[in-house]
């Protein structure tokens, strides 16, 4: 079995965008002994800092938490996160470090300030057609779990890209702000081991429940209760209440919360063929990829 002692489930729909409140960002858990998860609400709505503050005071203890984001940037394709950079660090800690340090005087946990940097910048693909002479073109340099994610039927876009609506740049170069301020304080999987008791931070990729549920590849958004609820039942879930319309931020964490529920205790699921020690501290693995 794989760990099989936490007592909630929770999943988290991440932003990178600016601003002190961020609209896509979404909260839900679920209970171990079952019934339907529910969302978390936040008076105001939801910010990064407030998720900071959730995960590190109020989140309840033996919690597995997954955040749909990157937690780290390609490093095994070129040996460094920023080749012909003499600062790129050696693994994800130095990382997420690195991105704080730049970033500190931007409000609101922004990475503004590390994505516009003159070596940095050079590795993006940013708005208003620049592209980094290091971007490697295309969809941009894939992390190994994104390959494998690919061989799974998924869609991944390179933590690198900054542009288009289905990026995950910003929201990742944001969330190792928050890795960092919770560094000793949350154990953060694979980069620390799955404990035996105690929460742990996971990387999600939502989609990858949303298919396990039954949704067809390129159509996982859910969009209404009876779409989620149906999409519940598929996993062994409690329906949540009401009917209509849904956002799809919502929808996509109430399902991942139940689904991690259901496959946290599946073995091979902590035991990736393909994440090596090097990676685990380097590019780290997105839960539930094999």
């Amino acid at each position: 079995m794989g760990p099989d002692h936490f007592d909630y489930y929770a999943a988290i729909d991440w932003s990178g965008a600016v601003g002190p409140v961020q609209r896509g960002i979404a909260v839900a858990m679920c209970a171990r002994n079952g019934g339907a998860p529910n969302l978390i609400a936040r008076p105001g709505g939801w910010s990064r800092t407030a998720v900071l503050h959730w995960l590190r005071d109020e989140m309840p203890e033996g919690t597995l938490v997954g955040l749909d984001l990157g937690l780290s940037l390609p490093f095994a394709d070129r040996g460094a996160f920023f080749p012909e950079w003499d600062e790129s660090p050696a693994n994800a800690r130095a990382l997420w470090a690195l991105v704080d340090r730049i970033s500190t005087d931007d409000p609101h946990l922004a990475a503004s300030t590390f994505v516009d940097h003159p070596q940095a910048s050079r590795h993006f693909r940013r708005h208003g057609g620049r592209e980094g002479d290091q971007y490697g073109g295309g969809r941009g340099r894939l992390r190994i779990s994104e390959i494998e994610q690919r061989l799974q039927g998924l869609n991944p876009y390179s933590t690198l890209n900054l542009v288009g609506a289905a990026q995950v740049g910003k929201s990742s170069l944001t969330g190792m702000r928050v890795m960092h301020q919770l560094d000793g304080k949350l154990p953060i999987w694979p980069f620390d081991p799955a404990p035996a008791r105690g929460s742990l931070i996971v990387e999600i990729y939502t989609s990858l429940a949303a298919i396990a549920a039954g949704r067809a590849k390129g159509r996982t958004k859910m969009t209404s209760i009876e779409g989620l609820n149906s999409a519940l039942e598929t996993i062994g879930s409690a329906p949540v209440a009401g009917s209509g319309a849904i956002d799809d931020h919502s929808a996509d964490v109430l399902l991942t919360a139940a689904w991690l529920r259901v496959y946290a205790p599946r073995p091979e699921l902590w035991s990736p063929a393909r994440l090596t020690p090097d990676l685990a501290q380097t590019e780290g693995w997105t839960f539930g990829i094999t």
